[in-house]
Formats: C-alpha cells, sequence, structure tokens
C-alpha cells in the first residue's frame, strides 16, 4: 500500500509521476513571477501585458439582463443541451454578423465556455491510433484529451513567413491515412493572425479530400480592427465538414460567465450533444440568456474592439520606436512579436537564448509581463488587456513601457 494511491492514477495524466513531477507549467511560472515582482519591488507598478483575459467587467446591459433572468422560477433548473433563446439568438448573430445560415434546432448546440467544448468534442472523432492536427503555439486542449483517448498530435508550426497560417501540404501521407481532426483557431491566440478566405477555401478542399473534420475555435471572433469576422462556416463547402466554436468571454467581457455555442453539421453538432449529454448539465439559463442579449447585439463586441485596437497602436507605436519589428494585427487582442536577442545594461549584455529568458528578465528587471513562445520561433506575446481606464491612463501605461525599455537597449538583431 505505500505506493497507494499513486498507482492508481491513470497513464494518461501521469501515472506514479503525478505530484513529483518538477515541471512547472508556463503560465504557473508566469503567476509566480508575477507574485514575486510585487513582492520584491512593491514600490514599481508592475506592468501585466501578459494576462489573456478582458480587463473589464461585462457591460451593464448584459449584467442587468442575468440579473433580471436569475429572478425567473423557470430558469433555475438542469438547462442540459440548451435552450431555444441561446439557440435562436446565436442563428440570427451568425446570419447577421457572419453570413451563415444555421438552423438553432438542429446544427446549434450550447456549450459551457469553448475550453468545455474542445475538452468533449475529442471523445466523438478520437480513437487509438488516429491523429489531430494542431497548430503549434497554441491552445492545446483539444489535443491533450485526444491523447487520453489514444490518438496521436501532429503538430503544424505557425511561422511569420507563412502569415501564421499552417501548411497544410507538410503534412506526411502516412500521417493523413490515420488523421481524423484539424483544428484551428482565427483570430490566433498568440499571433493575433486573421485568416484569408482563400486559406479557409484550402481548408475546405483539404477536408474533403482527406475526409478530415476541421474544428475552428471563433473565440475571437468579433475582435476585428479590419473588416468583419470571416467566419470558417461562410465558405462554401465548410459546413460538411466542420464545426465552429464561438464563446461570450472575449466577445463580451463575459470570461467567467462560461457559456458559448457549437454550430456546423448537423450531424457533428448531434454527436457533440450526446458526449456532452454524459459530461455536464448545461450552463444556467440566466447566463444563457444573458449571452443570447449580447449576440443580438454585436455592437457591444465593436466597441471593445474599438479599444483595443486603439491600445494596439499605442502598443505597436512604442515597441516599434525601441527598435522591435511589431506589427498591428487585424483582430483579437494580442500582440505577437520576435522576442529580444539581449540587452545591454550597465552591467553588460545580456543574451536571451529563448523567449522564455526574455521573458523571465523582463518580468524580474522591468516589472513588465508577457507571455514567451519557443514553439515555432523565440516569439513574445503581448496582450493589451492590461488594466487602464479611460485613453488617458492608456497613454500612461504604455509610456511607461516604453521608458522602462528605453532605458536599456534591447536588440532583436
Amino acid at each position: 500500500m505505500d505506493n497507494f494511491p499513486a498507482a492508481s492514477f491513470a497513464q494518461r495524466i501521469g501515472g506514479t509521476r503525478i505530484g513529483r513531477e518538477t515541471e512547472i507549467y508556463k503560465f504557473e511560472k508566469i503567476k509566480r513571477a508575477k507574485r514575486a515582482a510585487r513582492e520584491q519591488h512593491p514600490e514599481i507598478e508592475l506592468l501585466d501585458l501578459g494576462v489573456g483575459e478582458p480587463d473589464e467587467m461585462a457591460p451593464i446591459e448584459i449584467v442587468e439582463r442575468l440579473a433580471e433572468e436569475a429572478r425567473k422560477p423557470e430558469n433555475r433548473g438542469y438547462a442540459d443541451n440548451g435552450g431555444p433563446r441561446l439557440k435562436e439568438a446565436a442563428a440570427r448573430y451568425l446570419a447577421r454578423v457572419c453570413g451563415v445560415s444555421a438552423d438553432p434546432e438542429t446544427e446549434i448546440c450550447h456549450s459551457i465556455g469553448s475550453k468545455a467544448a474542445l475538452s468533449i468534442l475529442p471523445a466523438c472523432f478520437v480513437d487509438p491510433g488516429d491523429v489531430v492536427l494542431m497548430t503549434v503555439p497554441g491552445y492545446p486542449v483539444f489535443g491533450t484529451h485526444a491523447q487520453y483517448y489514444g490518438g496521436q498530435v501532429f503538430s503544424l508550426p505557425l511561422l511569420e513567413k507563412n502569415s501564421f497560417l499552417p501548411d497544410l501540404e507538410s503534412v506526411p501521407t502516412d500521417v493523413l491515412r490515420r488523421t481524423k481532426v484539424l483544428v484551428l483557431n482565427y483570430p490566433n491566440n498568440p499571433t493575433g493572425a486573421t485568416a484569408t478566405r482563400s486559406f479557409f477555401e484550402e481548408v475546405v478542399a483539404f477536408a474533403h479530400r482527406h475526409r478530415i473534420v476541421v474544428i475552428h475555435d471563433f473565440a475571437y471572433a468579433g475582435l476585428v480592427f479590419r473588416g468583419s469576422p470571416l467566419s470558417f462556416l461562410s465558405v462554401p463547402g465548410a459546413k460538411e465538414v466542420g464545426l465552429e466554436l464561438h464563446s461570450a468571454s472575449k466577445n463580451f467581457n463575459m470570461t467567467g460567465w462560461r457559456c458559448g455555442f457549437v454550430v456546423g453539421d448537423s450531424r457533428l453538432v448531434r454527436a457533440y450533444a450526446a458526449v456532452k449529454d454524459h459530461t455536464d448539465s448545461g450552463q444556467f439559463l440566466a447566463i444563457q440568456h444573458a449571452f443570447a442579449y449580447g449576440l443580438d447585439h454585436p455592437e457591444i463586441t465593436q466597441r471593445i474592439a474599438e479599444k483595443y485596437s486603439r491600445r494596439m497602436d499605442l502598443l505597436v507605436g512604442a515597441l516599434s520606436r525601441l527598435g522591435c519589428p511589431a506589427r498591428k494585427p487585424d483582430a483579437s487582442f494580442f500582440l505577437y512579436t520576435p522576442a529580444p536577442r539581449s540587452a545591454t545594461t550597465a552591467q553588460g549584455e545580456i543574451f536571451f537564448p529563448t523567449a522564455e529568458k526574455a521573458a523571465e528578465w523582463l518580468i524580474t528587471e522591468r516589472q513588465i509581463s508577457t507571455v514567451p513562445w519557443d514553439d515555432a520561433g523565440a516569439y513574445l506575446r503581448w496582450s493589451v488587456t492590461f488594466s487602464a481606464q479611460g485613453e488617458e491612463e492608456e497613454r500612461r501605461v504604455v509610456a511607461e513601457l516604453e521608458k522602462r525599455l528605453a532605458a536599456t537597449r534591447l536588440r532583436w538583431k
């Protein structure tokens, strides 16, 4: 019994290694580094450009709708696979904002956020030995759960030379024969890249040719600075091979509310709903109805996007003046730049072999928090969701950032 309960842990989550491993998850490292920076320099403001969630509460009109709906006794019970109001609002939103026609009864089902959907969907498709194509850097949840079911992950690097779009032709033939699913996310986290219609057309042709299901995580759908949201399902033939995940979190500042929806081919939606039935009992109907209100008012998201666009202009301008090759993305609240290679201080030049080392130096020496990515080159992700109330405060925060970085000569080449 000395090895109990460690001997009972499933191998898929680490088996007897659980609780003994010393490796720390990247985002936990960042949290610890921020705590340490605050403790060591409480007199210095921490500039947090690493946070990946909105800096403001949900709009008051959505909060008021939640309060109103929460008082109704008919909303108190299990929601299971969702009420009709959210599905119908989702269908209206898809038609109005995305140019996509969807049957609310058969082609839409709610989710407790995109993360929950991404953890459920592998059970619908992945058997031992199957392959899923995942982009890196990226959100790993679907791939993690696919591996739980005995599947394998084939990584597609997102490279600047390809506009941070995956090279589908790079997948070996023997891998394609075993591939069940391709997971995409545009606007992209962490690169901020957007897909083009021609790329999505290529994806649709690729999926039909190789009989692959496409899961498009559209969490940042409405946070666009130029043009209109581009839904994968708006491309002819996409609905026959794909599902798209929509979220309240980023588009309506409803991160902690955990609500979204899945839309696409009716058979794929039915499979998702069948597994979901055995996974959760649905999100509180009052939250669903508040989200439905937001979907009927896309101008809310447009206002949020305008704020991020304004902040992005400030950040790109500051980093560019320092010599960083920063370019404003077309969407999202993430700016993805090459990590600096070195910094010159009074003690001499410090070299950064990885983005993680650069990020560690920034948080420790300059009290600036970012997120490092070394999966496909050394890059830093800067988020414009930093805490600031109003345009004057936004300008102050970015000016302070520039001042701290200007005090050190950073080199990117």
